[in-house]
């Protein structure tokens, strides 16, 4: 898919003045099946006034044919089968990987032109949506101010390293997963974390009592994060 190819989204500004030009801009990446309107509850969950107006966007991923179902579904690339217990994979959708990469690359590029530098603009993704937070936003060729990764996991750990661009050698990355998720199994979140740090980040990791979800002390922690990572443009 090309990046100039259009993609539904919508968007919110919140703060005193949703007219302004925004100090930042979260763009917020869904999971598998659902579209930009499952987080779009957010907007209302965080509290980020320090910042000033905030924009959130909220993407849909293309339809397209997955392993997993008979029926084309949202999907920002194949979700192939992996292993119950070790969340271990043969092959990853690397051409699916690299289209929505593009995509969200094109996202970003879009926010420039509207007034929001890339260093003002946060990935934020749940699932699969968490999976292209990380492959888009160390691949970006501009300074992004942090990645979400909310039940997600690194996608081509092996070529990650190569790939990273000198822009996001140290974006912040805040990432969280549920020790009861069936869906991505903790270990695979775990090995993630770890390759990441391998490479030189520092993971604001924070694991909770839960499945592959969202909880209210989940959100509590990312709002902490976000206001501080982002305040000091206010």
């Amino acid at each position: 898919m090309s990046p100039r190819q259009k993609i539904q989204l919508r968007e919110t500004v919140t703060g005193p003045d949703p007219k302004a030009t925004p100090a930042a801009t979260l763009i917020v990446l869904h999971g598998l099946g659902t579209d930009g309107r499952d987080f779009a509850p957010l907007v209302n969950e965080l509290n980020l006034s320090n910042v000033g107006a905030v924009r959130y966007v909220f993407p849909d991923a293309p339809l397209r044919k997955v392993s997993v179902n008979d029926e084309p579904m949202r999907a920002w690339y194949d979700p192939r089968p992996v292993a119950p217990v070790t969340g271990a994979l043969s092959t990853q959708d690397e051409e699916g990987l690299r289209a929505s990469q593009e995509v969200v690359q094109a996202l970003i590029d879009r926010e420039a032109a509207r007034g929001v530098p890339p260093e003002h603009v946060v990935l934020l993704g749940f699932s699969q949506g968490a999976v292209m937070a990380l492959m888009a936003g160390l691949r970006a060729p501009q300074r992004l101010a942090g990645l979400v990764v909310l039940s997600g996991y690194l996608p081509l750990p092996g070529t990650t390293e190569a790939e990273v661009h000198r822009s996001n050698r140290d974006v912040p990355i805040f990432m969280s997963h549920g020790d009861q998720d069936a869906v991505v199994v903790p270990s695979r979140a775990k090995a993630s974390r770890d390759t990441l740090i391998d490479l030189g980040y520092d993971i604001a990791w924070h694991p909770y009592p839960m499945g592959h979800e969202v909880c209210p002390q989940q959100i509590r922690d990312l709002n902490s994060w976000l206001a501080s990572l982002l305040a000091p443009w206010h």
